[in-house]
C-alpha cells in the first residue's frame, strides 16, 4: 500500500454515525459514504433523517434519542440488519446545553446536557464494542468532544463538564480496548460555523449583555487563524483517524480549531 493509499479509509468499512443527519454528523456520514464505506446514521430529527437518506442513497438510518438506552438498543438492531456488523463508531450526538451563570442553571437543563452529551457515549460504546471486537478492518471508535473539553468555558459549565468527561472516557477506553486492536480517539472541534454556533453566540451575547456581532468578533479574535471551522474539516479528520495511516494513533484528543487560544 502506498502512502497516499494509506491516507484513505479502507473501502467497505461499516460505519455508524450518531446524530448523523445534520451538521457535523451529516458531513462525516457523507464523507465516509463517498470514501466507499457502508454508513448507517441515527438522529432524533425525523425530517433531517428522511432528507439525509433520500439525498444520499445507500446511507441507512434510524430514528433515536441517543440519550435513551432503549432507543440505542433499537439502533443496533437496525445496524445488524443494515450492515451485518460494525467497524467504526462515530459517537457524535450532543447538544449545546444552557448558557448562563451557574446559579441560574436549573437541574433539568444540567441533567439533559449530561444525558445527551455523555450518557449517549456510554450507551453506544457498550453496544458497539462487542461488534468492534469482531472486526478485522482496523476497528475505530471516535468520540466527538469539543475544544471545551480542554479549556474552561465560562457560562457554559454543563457543556464543558460533559466534554471533559468524554476525553476521560476516551482515554480509558483506548487503554482497555488497545489489546483488542481497537483504536479510540476524540475529535475536539473548535468554533464550527453553522446554525448551532450562531445560536450559541446569540445566547452568550445575551448572557454578558453585548451585541451579537460584537460577540462573534470576540469568538473570532480568540482563534489564531481568525476563521471558524467548517463541518468538512471535522469530517476530514474523522476519515484520517480511521485510515491505515493513523494505525498507531489511539488515546488522542485531536483539536481541529484553527488554534483556539481561549474560550
Amino acid at each position: 500500500m502506498s502512502i497516499l493509499d494509506s491516507l484513505r479509509p479502507r473501502p467497505g468499512l461499516r460505519v455508524l454515525v450518531t446524530a448523523g443527519a445534520g451538521g457535523i454528523g451529516a458531513a462525516i456520514a457523507r464523507a465516509f459514504h463517498e470514501a466507499g464505506s457502508r454508513v448507517h446514521v441515527c438522529d432524533i430529527d425525523r425530517s433531517a433523517l428522511d432528507r439525509m437518506t433520500a439525498e444520499t442513497p445507500g446511507i441507512t438510518g434510524s430514528m433515536a434519542d441517543a440519550s435513551a438506552a432503549a432507543d440505542v438498543d433499537l439502533v443496533f438492531d437496525d445496524v445488524q440488519g443494515a450492515l451485518g456488523g460494525l467497524d467504526v463508531l462515530v459517537s457524535n450526538a450532543g447538544i449545546a446545553g444552557p448558557t448562563g451563570p451557574i446559579e441560574a442553571i436549573d437541574g433539568p437543563d444540567w441533567e439533559r446536557t449530561i444525558a445527551v452529551n455523555l450518557h449517549s457515549q456510554y450507551y453506544f460504546a457498550r453496544r458497539a464494542v462487542p461488534l468492534l471486537k469482531h472486526s478485522s478492518a482496523g476497528p475505530c471508535l471516535i468520540s466527538m468532544g469539543s475544544v471545551a473539553g480542554r479549556l474552561g468555558y465560562a457560562f457554559r459549565t454543563p457543556y464543558a463538564s460533559s466534554k471533559w468527561a468524554i476525553v476521560g472516557m476516551m482515554k480509558s477506553l483506548a487503554i482497555e480496548l488497545g489489546p483488542h486492536g481497537i483504536r479510540v480517539n476524540a475529535i475536539l472541534p473548535g468554533t464550527v460555523d453553522g446554525d448551532r454556533m450562531r445560536a450559541v453566540i446569540a445566547a452568550r451575547a445575551d448572557a454578558v449583555g453585548i451585541g451579537v456581532d460584537a460577540m462573534r468578533e470576540q469568538y473570532l479574535s480568540r482563534i489564531s487563524l481568525r476563521r471558524m471551522v467548517e463541518p468538512d474539516d471535522v469530517a476530514a479528520l474523522a476519515l484520517f483517524l480511521c485510515s491505515p495511516a493513523a494505525r498507531n494513533l489511539t488515546g488522542q484528543a485531536v483539536s481541529v480549531d484553527g488554534n483556539l487560544e481561549y474560550l
